[in-house]
């Protein structure tokens, strides 16, 4: 059979091109012996992808220029010679970035009954909600009645933390990109407070959300938003340094935050890290996820687009705002 993949066709230079991407189509063979052939539901796009279609050593190896990506994705089991993979089931994979693939059962992670839509298991019940969630409480030990501060907090994980903070009793502050996300932050989401980042000195907003400090800031973007969460940090602050969207399509170094100096006298904690070294919370994760979206105590927006050709303007919809929620690519 037939399946069309995305390439990497040219290591991006700044924001990323449709044209550093290739569109191919390639036969998949009939699975062998103890091999499944998935055809893949639905796929992720996410912004960790771009420091890997950069060649630099990293915790996770670059993508190679001609080679097809990867990535997040929910697939059906179509045709089966595996005796515990049956067809008609669903699996995770991380083998994204094309229609259909042939596996063994290494690397595909069996979804059982689903108890949401496919594309949830990417985004909230996915690597974006477990990374808020471990984050949020094992990285930066969240404690109740505590104030937190969120940057990108209308995208996958941002609107996880925000949601879960609230949860677990604290004042939430968020900012984002435009006036309609800052809306669905306070009027859907239940933050106390959310503001444009573009609409003025970012200290000043944190405090007008939290006038006596924050106690935790969840950093999805790095530079200007870290320099001003140092500034409104209380004293045994924690940082939990998540990523830096803000930063990856630079093509010159970024100065570091000139406060950091800040964090000796107030006590202050900064750790990064990588939701992967987490997996041992995985079924804790889904466990109070799952429930607290039965319960409607955490909600979920996705934004979608349609077929594998899209992927590519998926995934630079990233880095101009285009996605509130989870971007996902429907295939």
């Amino acid at each position: 059979m037939k399946s069309r993949e995305v390439a990497l066709a040219s290591r991006p230079v700044g924001m990323p091109k449709v044209a550093d991407f290739e569109i191919r189509e390639v036969e998949v063979p009939n699975p062998g012996a103890g091999e499944v052939l998935v055809r893949n539901v639905c796929m992720s796009v996410d912004p960790y992808m771009r420091g890997r279609m950069v060649d630099r050593k990293s915790y996770t190896p670059p993508f190679a220029v001609g080679d097809t990506l990867t990535g997040g994705a929910i697939g059906r089991v179509e045709r089966s010679n595996h005796t515990d993979l049956k067809e008609g089931e669903y699996v995770e994979s991380h083998l994204g970035w094309r229609e259909a693939f042939v596996a063994s059962d290494r690397g595909l992670r069996p979804l059982g009954e689903l108890k949401a839509p496919a594309s949830t298991y990417l985004g909230i019940l996915g690597m974006p909600g477990m990374t808020a969630y471990v984050g949020l409480l094992e990285v930066a030990q969240l404690a109740e009645g505590e104030s937190v501060f969120v940057s990108g907090a209308a995208g996958a994980v941002g609107s996880a933390v925000g949601q879960i903070a609230k949860i677990k009793g604290c004042r939430v502050v968020g900012s984002a990109g435009n006036a309609e996300k800052v809306r669905h932050l306070t009027e859907d989401l239940g933050f106390d407070h959310a503001f444009d980042y573009h609409d003025g000195h970012l200290t000043q907003q944190i405090f007008e959300g939290a006038p006596q400090g924050i106690d935790v800031y969840f950093d999805n973007v790095g530079g200007d938003h870290l320099q001003a969460a140092l500034n409104c940090m209380r004293p045994n602050g924690r940082l939990a340094l998540c990523g830096a969207i803000g930063q990856y399509n630079a093509t010159a170094p970024v100065p570091g935050p000139n406060n950091l100096a800040i964090a000796i006298g107030m006590g202050l904690t900064l750790r990064g890290f990588i939701v992967s070294n987490f997996n041992h919370l995985r079924d804790h994760f889904m466990l109070d996820m799952t429930a607290w979206i039965t319960g409607g105590q955490v909600k979920y927006r996705e934004t979608t687009f349609d077929g594998i050709d899209k992927a590519p303007e998926a995934f630079i919809g990233l880095f101009t705002g285009a996605n509130t929620g989870k971007m996902v690519v429907n295939l």
